[in-house]
C-alpha cells in the first residue's frame, strides 16, 4: 500500500516564494488579478507537473492516480511561514538592525511606510497574491475531483478533498487576519470571470466560509488513506484531522475580537466552537508537551518542546498541530557576539517583555509605572521581586525564552561561562554594532545552547499548537460565561480558568485563583498568552485584534547594566517612539498595484483605512 507523499515544490520563506511554480516564475510579481487570469487560462488548458514533460488537459489529470496526487501537491506551499523577525515588529523585541541604514526596522519604527513599500519592510512581505493563488489551486482541485474517474481506494477521494478544503480554509484565515474581509471564491475563476463584480466580504462571512470548509473536511473518513488523526510515514506537513479544528479555533477567536467583530457570531457560539476544537484534539491524543529533559539539554519541558523535532509522527511531540516553516538558526540570526559564525543579534527582547514574566509564586513583579516613560516601575510587594537582583525567582518560561545577564550560556557546562551583558562584558549592549544586544537581552527560545556553525540543533516555530487552542477557548469562555463557569460540548466540560491552569501546570506555575472578575481575569489572561506564545508571531496579531496597538507598541524599553564594585546597577532606558502604532497599522495594506487594478475595473477602492 502506497502512502501519500507530497513532494511540495513551493516553499514560503518570510512570505516570499522561492523555487519554481507551475505557471512560471513571473506570475507572483504580476499581481492578483492578472495572476488569476493566467492561472485560470493555464488550468483550463494545460498542466505542467507530469514527469515526462507533457502538458495534459486538466480533465485528463483527474483520470490518473499520480496526476491527481500531483495536482493536490500543487495546492500546498502558499501559506506564509512564521518569521522569527516578527517579534521585532512588536513590543517583544527591538531589532539589532535598527542601526543598519535602510533596514526594515528603521523604516518600521519610523512609520515611514506606504502601500507600495510595506511589503519590503514587513515580516512576511505581502502575501495577498500568493494566498489567492493557493485558493485558486484548491478551487480547481475541488471542482475536478468531484467528477474524477481516477481509480483509488474508497476513502482516498474524500481524503484528498479534505486536504484541499483544509488548505483553502488555512489560506483564507491567513488573508483575513492580515487584510480583513476579502472576496470569497468558491469555484475556479472562468476565463470570462467579471472581476468588476467582485466585492470584499465581511470578516464574519469569510469566517463562516472557513468554518464550512473545515466541517466539509471533517466529513472524510478517519483512516490512513482518508483524513486521519494519525500521521503516517512521509506525511509530515500534510493536512490531517487536527488542523481544521485548530483553524476553526483561531478563526472564531479573531471573529469576535474588538477589531473584527461585526455581529456575525456571538460569544456563546465562539465558546462552543473553541471548546469543541480543544476537546476533539485532546480526545484524540493531543496533549501539552511534558517530557522532562536532562538539565544539560533544556531547563524544563517548555524549553525542551521548542528544540524538539515535530517530525516524529506524534510519538513524542503530541502538542504540535501544524509546523509551517523550517528549522531556525537562532545561534546565527539572533545570536551572541561570542558565538562563532553569528551574523547579528536579531530580535532583542525588551524590558517590557521581561517585566511581563511573573514571579514563580504567580505574582506580577511590576504593577505598572509611575512615569510616562516606563523607567520607574511600581514593584509589587507581594511578589518578592528584587530590583537589584531582577532575574531570580521568575516564571520558568523566562529562563527558557531569554538570555539575561548572568544566565548559564551552555547548559552542558553549568559551571562554565555566563552571559555577560553588562557594559564592558563580552555580550555587552551596543548602540552601534548589530552583533550585540540593543536591549540588554538576547533571544533564547528555539535555541539549543549547543548549536553552532558546524551543528545547528535549534528548533522551529509551530504555526498551530495545542496550547493556543487552550488559550483561545479560555478567551472565549471567560467572556461568554465567566472565568469559572464550565462550557460543555458533547458531554465534556471545562472552564476558562481550568484551560489556563492546564497551560500553567506544564510551565510549573501556580493556578489562576478562583473567583476572579472578568476584568481581572482578562488582564491576567492576556499576560499569560503573551508569555506562553512569546516569539511565535501571535503578539503581532493579538494587540491588533484587541485594538491595543497604540498602548503596547508606542515605545519599548531596555536595561543597561553596569558593574559597581562587586555588584551591579540596573538602569532602565527607553527607545524612541515608534511611528507604526496608528490605526492604519492595524491591517496590512493591499498591494497598491492590486488596488489600482480593482479601482480601474470596478470603481471601488479596496484599500484598507489609512493606506
Amino acid at each position: 500500500m502506497r502512502s501519500i507523499q507530497l513532494n511540495r515544490k513551493r516553499r514560503i520563506t518570510n512570505g516570499r516564494k522561492s523555487g519554481s511554480n507551475v505557471w512560471g516564475e513571473g506570475l507572483l510579481q504580476m499581481g492578483w488579478l492578472l495572476g488569476c487570469l493566467l492561472l485560470l487560462n493555464a488550468c483550463n488548458k494545460q498542466l505542467d507537473f507530469t514527469a515526462d514533460g507533457r502538458l495534459p488537459n486538466v480533465e485528463d489529470a483527474f483520470t490518473d492516480y499520480n496526476r491527481v496526487r500531483g495536482y493536490l501537491n500543487s495546492c500546498y506551499g502558499y501559506c506564509p511561514s512564521p518569521s522569527m523577525n516578527r517579534a521585532s515588529f512588536t513590543d517583544e523585541a527591538q531589532d539589532a538592525d535598527d542601526i543598519t541604514s535602510g533596514s526594515d526596522f528603521i523604516n518600521w519604527y519610523r512609520g515611514a511606510l506606504t502601500a507600495s513599500t510595506y511589503a519590503s519592510n514587513s515580516a512576511d512581505g505581502s502575501p495577498w497574491t500568493t494566498l489567492f493563488q493557493g485558493i485558486h489551486q484548491c478551487n480547481t482541485f475541488l471542482k475536478y475531483i468531484k467528477t474524477a474517474t481516477v481509480y483509488a481506494r474508497e476513502e482516498e477521494k474524500p481524503g484528498w478533498m479534505a486536504q484541499a478544503y483544509t488548505l483553502r480554509a488555512l489560506y483564507y484565515l491567513q488573508l483575513i487576519k492580515r487584510y480583513g474581509g476579502v472576496p470569497i471564491f468558491k469555484e475556479p475563476l472562468g476565463i470570462k470571470h467579471d472581476f468588476s463584480q467582485d466585492r470584499r466580504a465581511k470578516f464574519g462571512d469569510v469566517v463562516k466560509f472557513i468554518l464550512a470548509d473545515c466541517d466539509s473536511a471533517l466529513t472524510a473518513p478517519d483512516s490512513q488513506f482518508g483524513f486521519p488523526w494519525n500521521i503516517y510515514d512521509n506525511q509530515f506537513g500534510i493536512m490531517n484531522r487536527s488542523i481544521p479544528y485548530a483553524i476553526k479555533s483561531q478563526a472564531i477567536t479573531y471573529a469576535v475580537s474588538p477589531l473584527w467583530n461585526d455581529g456575525t457570531f456571538t460569544l456563546e457560539e465562539a465558546a462552543k466552537i473553541t471548546a469543541e476544537a480543544l476537546f476533539q484534539c485532546t480526545a484524540n491524543d493531543y496533549k501539552l508537551f511534558d517530557v522532562t529533559p536532562a538539565a544539560t539539554v533544556a531547563q524544563n519541558a517548555y524549553a525542551y518542546y521548542f528544540i524538539t523535532s515535530s517530525n516524529d509522527k506524534r510519538t513524542v511531540d503530541k502538542e504540535t498541530i501544524f509546523q509551517q516553516g523550517s528549522q531556525l538558526a537562532v545561534w546565527r540570526d539572533a545570536g551572541m557576539p561570542t558565538t562563532a559564525g553569528m551574523s547579528k543579534a536579531g530580535p532583542c527582547p525588551t524590558q517590557d517583555l521581561v517585566d511581563a514574566y511573573e514571579m514563580a509564586n504567580g505574582e506580577p513583579p511590576i504593577l505598572g509605572y509611575s512615569d510616562a516613560d516606563h523607567l520607574v516601575p511600581i514593584v509589587n510587594p507581594a511578589s518578592g521581586y528584587d530590583p537589584n537582583n531582577p532575574y531570580v525567582g521568575r516564571d520558568p518560561r523566562f529562563y527558557a525564552s531569554i538570555y539575561y545577564n548572568g544566565a548559564v550560556r551552555f547548559l552542558n557546562q553549568p559551571t562554565g561561562r555566563k552571559v555577560a551583558a553588562y557594559i564592558g562584558g563580552a555580550d555587552s549592549l551596543s548602540e552601534t554594532d548589530r552583533r550585540y544586544t540593543r536591549t540588554g537581552y538576547y533571544q533564547r527560545k528555539f535555541n539549543n545552547s549547543v548549536s553552532s556553525q558546524s551543528s545547528n540543533a535549534d528548533g522551529a516555530i509551530r504555526l498551530l499548537r495545542l496550547a493556543e487552542l487552550y488559550l483561545n477557548f479560555a478567551e472565549m469562555a471567560y467572556q461568554a460565561a465567566g472565568p469559572d463557569v464550565p462550557v460543555t460540548v458533547n458531554g465534556t466540560s471545562m472552564s476558562a480558568r481550568q484551560a489556563v491552569n492546564a497551560i500553567r501546570k506544564r510551565a510549573g506555575m501556580p493556578d489562576f485563583p478562583a473567583g476572579m472578575s472578568k476584568e481581572a481575569f482578562e488582564k491576567k489572561y492576556r499576560n499569560e498568552r503573551r508569555i506562553e506564545l512569546a516569539f511565535e508571531e501571535h503578539r503581532f496579531f493579538d494587540v491588533r485584534r484587541w485594538k491595543i496597538l497604540d498602548q503596547t507598541d508606542k515605545f519599548v524599553t531596555g536595561m543597561r547594566i553596569r558593574t559597581n564594585g562587586s555588584g551591579l546597577t540596573y538602569t532602565r532606558f527607553r527607545f524612541n517612539e515608534r511611528g507604526s502604532t496608528t490605526d492604519r497599522f492595524l491591517m496590512y495594506p493591499i498591494d497598491k498595484n492590486e488596488v489600482d487594478k480593482i479601482l480601474g475595473l470596478s470603481g471601488v477602492n479596496w484599500q484598507n483605512p489609512g493606506w
